[in-house]
C-alpha cells in the first residue's frame, strides 16, 4: 500500500465515523423497539475504557521516553484496540439509547458544555492523526523505517496530547452527566 493510499483511507474512515455519529446524533436510523438492558451500561464501559486509555498513554509517553520502544508500540496498540472498541459501543449505546440532556438549571451546565464540546471537536480533530501516527509507527520496523520514525514522531507532538485531552474529558464528561441518567 502506498503512503497516499492510505491517507485517503484514513480521510475516508474518518469521514465515515463523523458521519456516523452525526446520524446517529440525529436519530435517523430506526431504533429497536425494545432496548436491551446492555446498552445501559454501555456509559460505564465507555468512561472505563477511556480512563483506561488515559493511563495507557501516560504509560506509553513513559516508557517511549525510557528508550523502550517494544512496550511503547504494544500498549499502542492495546490502547488503539481499546478506541476501537469504545467507537463500537459509543455507536451502539448513541444509536440505541435516548439522549440524557445536562439541566439547563445545573450550575455546572456551562463547564460541562465546554467540556463536552471542546471533547467532541477534538475527537473528530484527532481520529486521523491517530491512525497515520500508527500507520507510521507500524511502517517504522521496514528498511526505510527511519523516515516514518520521524513522520510519527512529528505528528504524535501535535496527536498525542490531544488524545490525551479527548480520553480524559470523556471521563470527565461521563462523571458530570451520569447523576442526570434515567435508566
Amino acid at each position: 500500500m502506498s503512503d497516499k493510499f492510505v491517507f485517503r483511507l484514513v480521510m475516508i474512515v474518518s469521514i465515515v465515523v463523523f458521519a456516523a455519529v452525526i446520524i446517529l446524533n440525529r436519530k435517523i436510523l430506526p431504533v429497536p423497539e425494545v432496548i436491551p438492558a446492555f446498552v445501559y451500561k454501555l456509559t460505564t464501559l465507555n468512561a472505563f475504557i477511556n480512563g483506561t486509555c488515559t493511563i495507557l498513554l501516560l504509560l506509553s509517553l513513559y516508557f517511549i521516553r525510557q528508550g523502550n520502544i517494544a512496550l511503547h508500540k504494544k500498549i499502542n496498540i492495546l490502547t488503539f484496540l481499546l478506541s476501537a472498541i469504545f467507537l463500537l459501543s459509543y455507536i451502539t449505546y448513541h444509536w440505541m439509547a435516548k439522549e440524557t440532556t445536562y439541566p439547563a438549571d445545573a450550575p455546572l451546565r456551562t463547564v460541562y458544555l465546554t467540556i463536552l464540546i471542546t471533547h467532541i471537536m477534538l475527537a473528530a480533530l484527532v481520529l486521523p492523526m491517530v491512525l497515520l501516527s500508527f500507520y507510521y509507527g507500524l511502517r517504522s520496523q521496514e528498511a526505510d523505517g527511519q523516515a516514518y520514525i520521524q513522520k510519527h514522531r512529528k505528528l504524535t507532538r501535535f496527536s498525542y496530547p490531544i488524545w490525551l485531552y479527548v480520553t480524559t474529558t470523556g471521563v470527565i464528561v461521563y462523571l458530570l452527566i451520569s447523576p442526570y441518567y434515567t435508566f
